[in-house]
């Protein structure tokens, strides 16, 4: 049997208290003025949950909601289809191929996406004549499609760019163990690669369609009722600034509960990485 060391054994003297700097004190300030503005937040919201603006305005705060949502998902869905070309163009060794997806890339990720939807939306009409010949001016008269069209083009860069990190991740040697079992490349690339690629996109793009939610109230300034359509319009109505209030808690509310599930999910599809 090991004898205890005494000087471990002893009961040691219990650490001195933090001293109570200037930035420890701000810091404890800070802190006790969120959780106050947070909880006089949540008494605000349920003392006007019966009021008259909510009661009026919920249903169409509820429609705001589905076209949001139909909004992102369509646009994330084209751009996941667009992406895939892109990334690989991206990736391509050949210069007709990897520089005008560079360009791409380079567009749609260095101007905002509000410039996108406006030179989308209100510059189609400048070249109308040019459209209605190729029988286009009925899809960019329409401000619903024009904001799919931008949003979609817009994820698609971020979302190229993303898939192609994601493959360069994985290691070289997979590319060589498909090429040593006869695979080839196109078959390599999507039974092979692409599975591993999207593990490690898995958070990025969780992100990304995060980001994608919140920049969706853009779709506001062109004329679409999304959910930040429908609080300027209660807004205009009303004048009541709280109709800001519940739509900022709302897309709090999408966001948590997206970021939740993404987690479930990366959770449930990386479990064999955990043991």
């Amino acid at each position: 049997m090991i004898a205890a060391n005494p000087e471990t054994s002893a009961q040691r003297p219990p650490a001195a208290p933090k001293k109570w700097t200037n930035a420890r004190i701000a810091g404890h300030v800070l802190m006790a003025l969120w959780i106050v503005s947070g909880a006089y937040l949540v008494y605000f919201l349920a003392s006007n949950i019966v009021s008259p603006f909510f009661q009026k305005y919920w249903p169409e705060y509820i429609d705001g909601f589905i076209v949001t949502v139909q909004i992102v998902s369509l646009s994330l869905l084209i751009g996941a289809l667009l992406s895939i070309p892109i990334a690989a163009a991206r990736a391509s060794s050949w210069k007709i191929f990897n520089w005008p997806a560079y360009g791409y890339v380079y567009f749609f990720r260095g101007t905002p996406l509000l410039a996108q939807t406006f030179l989308i939306y209100y510059g189609a009409g400048s070249f109308r004549a040019e459209l209605e010949a190729v029988g286009l001016w009925t899809f960019f008269r329409e401000a619903w499609y024009c904001v799919i069209f931008a949003f979609s083009m817009n994820t698609a860069a971020y979302q190229a760019e993303i898939l192609r990190g994601a493959i360069e991740n994985v290691p070289k040697g997979q590319w060589e163990g498909a090429a040593a079992l006869g695979i080839s490349k196109p078959v390599a690339f999507f039974k092979v690669i692409l599975p591993q690629a999207m593990m490690v996109a898995l958070r990025p793009y969780g992100n990304e369609i995060i980001l994608m939610i919140k920049g969706s109230a853009i779709a506001s300034i062109v004329t679409i009722y999304d959910l930040m359509g429908e609080t300027r319009r209660a807004y205009s109505r009303s004048y009541d600034f709280q109709a800001y209030i519940w739509a900022a808690v709302a897309y709090l509310m999408i966001v948590e509960t997206l970021r939740r599930i993404w987690d479930k999910i990366e959770e449930r599809l990386t479990r064999h990485l955990k043991r």
